[in-house]
């Protein structure tokens, strides 16, 4: 039997997160430890293949950022999810694609601006979820505490918001979602904003959050 293959791509036209190979190689382990084959790319024609050939288990946009689809890498994703597929983003995920009015569906939110880099507290509101399951009712963290354009809130299911009290230059407010997920373009998508720092990676609080997303999109066992 072979293993469930992940396609993470990493391609920027825009800022670029030093974090990207951390994020890379956390995905690589996460891999190794539970049975996939984890394959990265940044190479939108690689990306349009793999999906349009059908043997993907689920495809991560790790902080892609700026215009990183082909018109063919477009139609596949959009095929791929509609079909039933597995779609995860990380972090900058949200600053990809701003002219294609599809992706911001798939993502659930555009990102708008973030404070500076500082700890601050996520509030975890659903653990009933494998990216959540493990955490507390509170989670402190080191990020970015990205702002997006509006709050996804009543058309995707949050699972942990901000506390912009813990941190300073939050400019949402009271309703801040910062991971959801939701079934809205045919197959599931998952999306988290934290992982700005390498650090996160190395983090086996934030790597079970990625691999419990992961296995929730994938429809994949979920790991004792």
């Amino acid at each position: 039997m072979s293993l469930a293959r992940i396609l993470v791509f990493t391609r920027t036209t825009g800022y670029r997160h030093d974090s990207i190979p951390h994020g890379v190689d956390a995905f690589r382990a996460l891999g190794g430890e539970h049975g996939l084959t984890v394959t990265a790319t940044e190479d939108p024609d690689a990306l349009a293949a793999a999906l349009a050939a059908g043997d993907c288990r689920a495809v991560v946009f790790l902080s892609t950022s700026g215009d990183v689809l082909t018109p063919e890498g477009r139609e596949a994703l959009r095929s791929y999810v509609t079909g039933g597929g597995a779609f995860v983003g990380v972090h900058a995920a949200t600053t990809a694609e701003y002219d294609w009015p599809w992706y911001g569906e798939l993502l659930g939110a555009r990102f708008e601006r973030h404070p500076a880099l500082q700890p601050g507290v996520a509030v975890v509101e659903d653990r009933d979820h494998p990216a959540t399951a493990h955490l507390g009712p509170i989670w402190p963290f080191t990020d970015e505490w990205y702002d997006f354009r509006s709050s996804p809130r009543g058309r995707v299911r949050v699972l942990v918001s901000a506390d912009e009290a813990s941190y300073e230059g939050g400019g949402m407010g009271e309703d801040h979602p910062l991971v959801w997920c939701h079934e809205n373009t045919g197959g599931r998508s998952f999306y988290t904003a934290l992982g700005h720092t390498a650090e996160s990676y190395a983090d086996p609080v934030f790597r079970r959050h990625l691999l419990g997303g992961l296995v929730w999109a994938a429809r994949l066992p979920v790991p004792s």
